[in-house]
């Protein structure tokens, strides 16, 4: 196992970090266990468990994994799960039910999601139906929507802040702008700079595992593709990655369901073109 030291002290706690899973609830119940296991084969401390974002979308289980996290997230304070960009743009696809911003949601992996929570694919593939997004709303219920759109976007323990993509460097993180914290890319990853913190982020796929740098680390291996959901452990300065591992042709089999999603996204999106 590798392990990381930084410059940076967090005396208080141990802190398991999640990166995005993407609907794959089978992988974070695996991750969960090695997490249990890990915590206690190390000497006691209070500990936490935060989710960097990217529940929803890609994966075929993004409703019976939001339902599953937010139990969680409102019956332990200490289990604390972030707003991702995916969050982000299905409140935004289901608060507007603009027909645009639906299918940019549903070009990123939203209609997996929709299909998890039992929408029919005759109205899935019509975005522009008048009816479309009462009805997504209906079946996946005001009560997560709400949930979802007040999940906060960061949270700083000791010398680590937590966040779904990054920060824009030389600004301060308390008044980093929401776009940049869910979506910002070269300009934070290329950046070799202190940011007054170590960032523990996801949004980049690194399918290898954690990617542990002087400045940052990224929790995010494409679950959903490569069967293997990251966490990175973090105590005193020091961080140790874990990850489950795919089963044989896992990979082989995830990489065709998402070769078909983007191929039914675009005979979608040219469905949409000729129509107008």
């Amino acid at each position: 196992m590798r392990y990381w030291k930084s410059k940076s002290k967090n005396n208080r706690h141990r802190v398991y970090a999640i990166g995005d899973i993407h609907g794959r609830l089978d992988l974070f119940k695996r991750l969960i266990r090695l997490i249990k296991q890990d915590n206690e084969d190390r000497a006691p401390a209070p500990t936490s468990i935060i989710l960097l974002g990217n529940l929803v979308d890609r994966g075929p289980d993004s409703a019976p994994l939001v339902h599953y996290c937010k139990s969680l997230s409102q019956d332990l304070k200490r289990f604390q799960v972030l707003k991702g960009n995916h969050e982000a743009m299905m409140v935004a696809a289901l608060r507007t039910g603009e027909a645009t911003v639906i299918e940019r949601w549903l070009s990123h992996g939203g209609m997996v999601t929709l299909a998890s929570w039992g929408m029919s694919r005759h109205l899935m593939e019509r975005p522009e139906h008048p009816h479309f997004s009462a009805v997504a709303r209906r079946l996946i219920g005001e009560d997560v929507l709400s949930w979802m759109e007040d999940l906060p976007l960061s949270r700083a323990y000791g010398n680590h802040f937590f966040v779904n993509a990054g920060l824009r460097p030389g600004v301060a993180s308390h008044i980093q702008g929401e776009s940049d914290l869910l979506q910002i890319r070269e300009d934070f990853l290329d950046s070799k700079a202190d940011h007054g913190a170590v960032i523990v982020h996801g949004h980049f796929p690194h399918e290898a595992g954690p990617d542990l740098q002087a400045n940052r680390i990224g929790v995010d291996s494409a679950a959903f593709r490569t069967g293997r959901l990251s966490a990175v452990g973090l105590e005193n300065g020091v961080a140790w990655p874990l990850m489950t591992e795919p089963d044989a042709g896992e990979m082989e089999r995830a990489a065709i369901k998402s070769n078909m999603e983007s191929l039914i996204a675009g005979w979608h999106r040219n469905d949409q073109e000729q129509a107008r």
